[in-house]
């Protein structure tokens, strides 16, 4: 080893980039950061509507399937993940989402103590930078996020009240003192440009002379001397190298990359690790199991007023929004999709809200995401309103195929394993088809695309959405915070447990998948591991 730093951070993806950033911020201590992609410098990832581009490219983008999934007719599902700097939040809709403090809280009652709500909020505001002052959220933070209620497309006010119409209360801030209800989302965006934590986060602190980043740099294994986690092998510029960690070595790959690392270096089922020929460190089952994801389906509606497919079409609309994106960062390009939507119970008796709902001003029917090529916009005016149960609680697992890193992992989601899943989409689907039958959307709807008028009750709509739901792209919890060593993987503290020197800060440590988006969450969990690690290191 002849590269010796503080720490080694494996993983450039949304948390490892606030991870860089916070460990050397004061000087103190070396970092390394190693990421198996390359640079973000791309106009299709810093302009926020260019992720229907990089939604396929496997340049910047792991592109990993499932396996056929049971429940949803056999059929694979595709999850793509980043591969490149900034990872997910590099190439994701860019929607700012905390949870509601339940989910917190709950992770705080599963034996994890300092993850509450009133624990965790303080972390969410310090990376922050609001458009606006609130007691909820933080100023002058590095990254910002973007009230875009004043921005959205006009088609979007008729959801809302429509919703409201329903009974379902207004919501002016998802993140803020009343996060239940209807209205629209907030994004991470700057000036019309992406606010991933690779802007707001690494990119700042890459002239410190005490971090160093290795781009196109897989990581192999975790090196271990007993359980002591010394250092990492990563294949770099066509050799092996070996890099020692004097101090830890820090796990951010997300929830497949870091259990699969973990599981090729020994720490997992020993048993299944021995079938490899993986030699066993510590034995810890929990490694790339809980996988939990959020699973969703649209209904497409053709309507007698004009929506972004107006705009965004035609060739010439497409030029029309890039002068003008060009001209003052503004318009259509500057935004995400996912404009507007809500957290919302499906029964007033419902303790907390059990449905996330989206309504995107958009629709992509003649772009199917088996044909893995750019997302376009129908010819034709119409929108999507889509569901997802907040909380699912079936769980899936991932597992190694083979000994070699550069071949990726087993992924079985195991959605809809419980009937309270079942229930849930069951209430999602009866929901979609009330807001849709509702005043003002009633007036403008002309027709149902998709799934169609004929699709009617509770039996015909649930195989539809086994036959067309798929991902959110929120995998988490693979990695699991627990107590007991052997049903999780990492102490509240984010410590691999049995282990010294190594830890996982990340989306797979999440106990429990949060109601909503998952980027903000996962930054949060690295602004409070950042904060563990550096109070460990005096």
């Amino acid at each position: 080893m002849t590269d010796e730093f503080d720490f080694i951070v494996v993983g450039a993806g949304t948390a490892g980039c606030v991870l860089a950033n916070r460990l050397t911020e004061d000087g103190r201590f070396t970092v390394l950061l190693v990421e198996a992609g390359g640079s973000d410098r791309s106009i299709w990832i810093q302009m926020p509507i260019g992720y229907g581009r990089t939604f396929f490219d496997r340049r910047i983008n792991w592109m990993y399937d499932t396996e056929p999934v049971e429940s949803l007719g056999g059929r694979r599902s595709y999850w793509p993940r980043g591969k490149v700097i900034g990872g997910s939040g590099s190439i994701n809709a860019m929607v700012y989402v905390r949870g509601q403090p339940r989910d917190f809280d709950d992770w705080k009652e599963l034996g994890n103590p300092g993850w509450g709500w009133d624990d965790v909020l303080p972390y969410f505001k310090k990376s922050e930078d609001f458009d606006w002052h609130s007691a909820h959220h933080g100023r002058g933070g590095p990254q910002h996020v973007t009230d875009i209620s004043p921005y959205v497309h006009p088609v979007c006010h008729s959801f809302v009240e429509t919703a409201q119409a329903l009974g379902f209360p207004a919501s002016s801030d998802f993140n803020g003192g009343k996060p239940e209800g209807v209205g629209y989302y907030q994004i991470n965006t700057k000036g019309g440009w992406r606010a991933s934590t690779a802007n707001a986060f690494l990119h700042p602190a890459r002239k410190r002379r005490s971090l160093t980043l290795h781009t196109h740099a897989h990581a192999q294994r975790i090196l271990f001397e007993g359980r002591r986690a010394v250092g990492v092998e990563y294949a770099h510029k066509g050799r092996v190298c070996k890099a020692k960690a004097r101090r830890e070595v820090i796990l951010s790959g997300g929830a497949i990359n870091s259990p699969q690392l973990l599981m090729l270096s020994g720490v997992g089922d020993a048993q299944k690790l021995k079938n490899l020929g993986i030699e066993s460190v510590v034995n810890t089952p929990a490694v790339g199991q809980n996988l939990q994801d959020h699973i969703a389906v649209s209904y497409f509606y053709k309507v007698r007023t004009a929506t972004l497919n107006d705009l965004l079409h035609p060739m010439l609309g497409k030029i029309r929004a890039g002068l003008r994106y060009m001209a003052d960062r503004a318009g259509p390009l500057s935004l995400s999709v996912n404009q507007s939507g809500g957290f919302v119970r499906s029964d007033p008796r419902k303790a907390y809200p059990n449905l996330q709902l989206y309504f995107s001003p958009v629709s992509y029917t003649k772009t199917p995401l088996s044909e893995r090529k750019l997302l376009n916009p129908d010819p034709f005016s119409a929108f999507l309103l889509s569901h997802n149960p907040c909380r699912p609680t079936s769980r899936g697992h991932l597992e190694l195929a083979s000994s070699d890193p550069q071949t990726y992992p087993v992924i079985h989601p195991n959605y809809l394993a419980t009937q309270d899943d079942i229930d849930d989409v069951l209430a999602g689907n009866r929901l979609l088809r009330q807001l849709v039958q509702t005043r003002p959307l009633a007036d403008i709807i002309t027709e149902e695309l998709i799934p169609g008028a004929g699709v009617e009750g509770d039996e015909a709509l649930l195989a539809d959405f086994r036959a067309r739901a798929d991902t959110v792209y929120h995998p988490t919890s693979t990695c699991m915070m627990g107590p007991d060593p052997t049903s999780s993987v990492v102490d509240a503290r984010l410590n691999v447990h049995r282990t010294a020197g190594l830890r996982v800060i990340d989306a797979s440590v999440f106990p429990t998948i949060t109601s909503g988006n998952t980027n903000a969450p996962t930054v949060m969990v690295a602004e409070k591991g950042a904060a563990m690690v550096l109070a460990d290191a005096k």
